[in-house]
């Protein structure tokens, strides 16, 4: 039986769920989006051709519930929703430090809640999102998750309590690399490159990088070394990248982040 899906707060993150359910061979009549402003729900519709329902409506009708609202706005959608959400509907949020204890204690006993954390790559079909169950959620639920969030990227599933340190590796990652690739850009123009040769040097490198540690299943470590010749260019750039404390520095930034995400779930 063909389930319903209805993504609430179809901002950038949700429109992409949208599309990915679509191509996937989900109908367009099996989809429901909310929004906060009509003309964005008249324009999901438009391109999807999708409906465009109000939040209450949504819970009434779809078998799964997808929440990608800010985590600050998530309150005041769960008093709109709570009392219209059945305790067999499926309710998946994707709100950062939002644990799934916080949505049980709004909704029906019972309801299954699960906890996705992806990441912006999920515009582009490249997404890493992690997933995890809260209390109610059984191994169907979950199987249902990954099925939605597979046509956006890659899933794994690990218990809540390592959601912190996920958020702090590939929810936040992305923005790391951004960061690396605007640093080596600087550094070619400072060794006497255009800009635009910087830049896409650097992102082609990035990329073939990235497919060999997707694809080779070798260590890191063994594809480092293969670009370190005895004495050569790469070692020597290592060897201050090392005297600057650079891997250091990666240690103490993902616990900044980690310890960032405990604070903003202890504060809800």
């Amino acid at each position: 039986m063909t389930q319903t899906v209805a993504v609430l707060g179809a901002g950038k993150i949700g429109e992409a769920l949208v599309s990915g359910l679509l191509r996937a061979g989900q109908a367009p009549a099996d989809v429901l989006v909310t929004a906060r402003r009509p003309e964005r729900a008249a324009e999901l519709h438009r391109r999807y051709g999708v409906e465009a329902v109000s939040n209450e409506q949504a819970a009434k009708a779809a078998d799964t519930l997808i929440l990608t609202v800010k985590p600050q706005d998530m309150g005041a959608l769960l008093d709109e929703l709570a009392p219209h959400v059945p305790a067999d509907r499926l309710v998946v949020s994707g709100a950062a430090g939002v644990p799934t204890g916080w949505f049980e204690q709004r909704l029906a006993p019972g309801t299954p809640v699960v906890r996705v954390m992806t990441n912006t790559p999920v515009l582009v079909d490249e997404a890493m999102s992690v997933i995890s169950a809260g209390a109610h959620a059984t191994e169907e639920h979950l199987r249902r998750t990954e099925e939605i969030f597979r046509h956006v990227g890659r899933t794994v599933r690990v218990p809540e309590s390592q959601q912190d340190a996920a958020t702090a590796l590939s929810g936040s990652g992305p923005a790391y690399f951004y960061l690396l690739v605007e640093a080596m850009t600087d550094a070619g123009i400072l060794l006497g490159l255009p800009r635009t040769v910087a830049h896409d040097l650097i992102v082609q490198s990035a990329i073939g990088a990235s497919v060999m540690l997707r694809d080779s299943g070798e260590h890191p470590v063994k594809l480092r070394e293969a670009v370190t010749s005895p004495a050569g260019t790469t070692i020597a750039a290592i060897r201050e990248l090392e005297n600057h404390g650079v891997r250091a520095a990666f240690l103490a930034a993902l616990e900044a982040a980690r310890d960032r995400s405990r604070e903003l779930a202890g504060g809800r």
